[in-house]
């Protein structure tokens, strides 16, 4: 999704959440696709002046566009509903309010006319400015409503014209929304600084950054992100925490995401019912800089604020992704226990200690990601309690047992062997 590599820890943590208990309800559960909307992609095409120079395999940057997009609009798949945005398309002259409005529809987002698409590609010439924020904002316009995947990929070979309107704080500011909508960024024959603002705009919303410099290049690389977008996905369920258990939102198994402000904590609920297992895992990334040295910790804590058990992971500044995760079983009850509550309420609260770089704005706060899994919980509750080994003491004990044997058999015989060459 990001650049930069993401821990290995976390990711697994993350996937032993999301297939440790492969048994979600049968009906449709937060964060569950449901199939009734058709994913949708926008392609947002830089059209500026700079599109002009020839240095993507002799021929000019606009024409391996061009090339490209034919190519892909003959391979999208029939489900995938797909529109094209131009940014820079259509204002050639030098005033700049009037060119960091110069956004257009060029294709509208919907099934797809390929030979209509084609044409209206034909007709484009590099112009004008680099209006990178405007262009995102009116493209997650473009893919509004429905539940279906969202995924805008921006192909661009400048920095954006038009600040102060930080094209990173557009992405931030959409994924804020908490849509679903995921930023794909791809430069043409990119400098550093333009490389930085598209990875940026990128990981802002869990996206990828992709440094083009061939034709052949771009034309599989737009093509793998919208084959992606067909692709079934689980879409994170907007949640808001509060700042305290009571009156906290009730989550069931499911994926969920959220907004944390720094130096702040979220919390959550979860019914667990005698007999199931609750299984969490929490996700913080950093979509801006922050300063090395961070943690995330994540808690269980009863109705009446006894911590049950927490998880915890530490980051020193080289990862911009931090995870950790927590198991719970509520243990069977007997009679005697008919008079309490059918179900433990769980509190799940989300700390986080990363800090904003100097001068790095504090909001929208950092996205956070939360997954919940409860299941039918082992047999009796000790299976998980001996120390992480569960059943794993039975086979230490062989081992152990087996060992022994081992070395009294070895001993007698380096003994007998011995006294054998004594008598020789």
């Amino acid at each position: 999704m990001i650049t930069r590599k993401r821990p290995v820890a976390a990711v697994c943590v993350l996937l032993a959440a999301l297939t440790a208990g492969l048994a979600f309800p049968a009906g449709a559960v937060a964060g569950e696709p449901t199939g009734q909307d058709a994913p949708k992609v926008d392609l947002v095409l830089d059209v500026s002046g700079s599109m002009r120079a020839r240095d993507i395999d002799g021929q000019s940057r606009m024409a391996a566009a061009k090339q490209a997009f034919n190519e892909v609009l003959d391979a999208t798949p029939e489900e995938v509903e797909l529109g094209i945005r131009t940014l820079g398309a259509d204002y050639p002259g030098d005033d700049r309010k009037t060119g960091c409005k110069d956004t257009a529809q060029l294709y509208p987002v919907g099934p797809l006319d390929r030979t209509e698409a084609k044409t209206a590609v034909a007709t484009l010439t590099p112009t004008g400015w680099t209006p990178i924020g405007p262009a995102l904002l009116k493209a997650a316009d473009d893919l509004d409503g429905g539940d279906g995947s969202k995924r805008i990929v921006l192909i661009s070979d400048g920095e954006d014209t038009c600040a102060p309107l930080d094209p990173c704080e557009v992405a931030r500011e959409i994924a804020a929304k908490g849509i679903g909508l995921t930023i794909d960024t791809l430069g043409l024959v990119p400098t550093a600084k333009m490389s930085r603002q598209l990875s940026c705009i990128a990981e802002a919303t869990g996206g990828t950054y992709t440094s083009v410099e061939h034709q052949d290049e771009l034309t599989d690389r737009v093509n793998e992100l919208v084959d992606r977008a067909a692709d079934p996905v689980v879409t994170p369920v907007p949640v808001k925490g509060t700042a305290e258990c009571t009156g906290a939102p009730a989550l069931k198994s499911g994926l969920y995401t959220d907004r944390e402000e720094f130096g702040q904590q979220r919390w959550y609920r979860v019914d667990v019912l005698p007999g199931q297992e609750l299984r969490a895992s929490v996700s913080v990334a950093a979509d801006r800089a922050v300063n090395p040295g961070y943690g995330v910790l994540l808690r269980a804590v009863t109705a009446h604020g006894r911590e049950i058990v927490r998880g915890e992971a530490a980051g020193n500044g080289r990862t911009d992704v931090i995870s950790t995760g927590l198991r719970y079983p509520e243990p069977e009850r007997d009679g005697t226990d008919s008079d309490k509550p059918a179900a433990e309420r769980v509190c799940l609260a989300v700390t986080h200690s990363f800090s904003a770089a100097s001068g790095v704005k504090t909001t929208p706060g950092l996205p956070l990601e939360l997954t919940v899994d409860v299941v039918d919980g082992p047999s009796r509750a000790g299976d998980v309690a001996s120390f992480g080994l569960g059943r794993g003491w039975w086979l230490l004990g062989a081992l152990i047992l087996t060992g022994f044997l081992a070395g009294l058999v070895w001993g007698w015989l380096s003994r007998w062997r011995v006294a054998a060459w004594r008598t020789n």
